[in-house]
Parts: structure tokens; sequence; C-alpha cells
């Protein structure tokens, strides 16, 4: 599926989540094998703001 057939409403907006240099690293790939939930925290603050954003446009 390309990125052309997915169509998201103010797709083109910007967010702000603020992650700590140990959550951006996670995101990108890095793990921490003392501490994965890491990547979990990161995710959720991520998939907050883009919620937010999505109901505020509706």
């Amino acid at each position: 599926m390309s990125n052309a057939s997915i169509m998201v409403p103010h797709g083109e907006d910007k967010i702000m989540v603020e992650l700590t240099v140990k959550e951006a690293m996670a995101l990108s790939g890095q793990r921490f094998h003392s501490n994965p939930q890491v990547k979990n925290e990161a995710t959720k603050k991520l998939m907050t703001a883009i919620d937010r954003k999505l109901e505020l446009n509706e």
C-alpha cells in the first residue's frame, strides 16, 4: 500500500511531543535492555498527541 492511497485529515498539520533523549532514541530503534518500557512510554506520548490533534480537528 502506498502513502498516496491513505487519506489522513489534517495530515500535514504539525504536533509537538516532548520526549526524553532516551525516548527519542528508543523510537528510532535503539534498544534499552535494562529499561524496555522506554519505547512503550514514548509511543504512548506520541499516540496521545496524535489523538488530541485529531480530536481538536473534528
